[in-house]
């Protein structure tokens, strides 16, 4: 298994060379730390947690003109060229089909622990200071403004109007971030994202202050 997931790491690393920086192998690796932490908490297949954290963004569809297949399409040819065997890789593509937030209404409702766990580390990753740091480099990434005063959070978008939200920085927390703590499906993950979510709050209430000088 250890050279599998070696490879796996280099395979990242290569795909992932110069890619925005909240989605990049930094992300990865934050990530792949974070679901092996929430494993120990669980009864989980360590491989399909470990392989699925590692591949879950080799091709994010959002810098792929939307295309959700590449990712499945990747990571199916190169689990079978280190002999991965068949229900391994179903069951990390399964997930790696399943993590994301926009996709959350089309996922099934009696999800693996593995996919829990990494979704659970792959939304950690998205809040608290990390997250805070990895949302305005994607707003500056995107050119899209830190935040307008007559700009409200859209709070009921379909996947497809999530997708080409070009709103601003600050909305993103309330139509995201913020609403992750109560999507976690781990102890271990509820408990982490606690302390993250209060720090998103405490730096919301900070930016207004400071924005709403009088």
């Amino acid at each position: 298994m250890n050279n599998i997931i070696e490879n796996t790491v280099q395979l990242v690393k290569e795909k992932l060379e110069g890619a925005e920086a909240g989605h990049d192998w930094f992300h990865i690796e934050r990530v792949w730390k974070l679901s092996k932490k929430i494993a120990k908490t669980e009864d989980c297949n360590l491989e399909v947690v470990e392989l699925s954290a590692l591949l879950h963004d080799i091709a994010d569809p959002k810098f792929h003109d939307g295309d959700e297949s590449l990712a499945l399409k990747i990571s199916r040819e190169f689990l079978e060229s280190q002999k991965v065997n068949e229900e391994i890789i179903e069951q990390v593509l399964f997930i790696i089909q399943n993590i994301s937030f926009k996709n959350r209404g089309e996922a099934p409702k009696d999800l693996p622990i593995e996919l829990k766990i990494v979704q659970d580390a792959d939304r950690i990753d998205a809040i608290g200071a990390i997250g805070i740091g990895r949302t305005f480099n994607f707003g500056g990434f995107k050119n899209n403004l830190m935040y307008h005063p007559d700009l409200k959070p859209q709070l009921n978008m379909s996947k497809e109007e999530y997708k080409k939200s070009n709103g601003t920085t600050i909305n993103h927390f309330y139509e995201k971030l913020l609403l992750l703590k109560d999507l976690m499906n781990t102890k271990e993950g509820k408990k982490i994202a606690e302390k993250r979510h209060q720090f998103m709050l405490n730096f919301l209430d900070q930016f207004f202050a400071e924005w709403n000088v009088d």
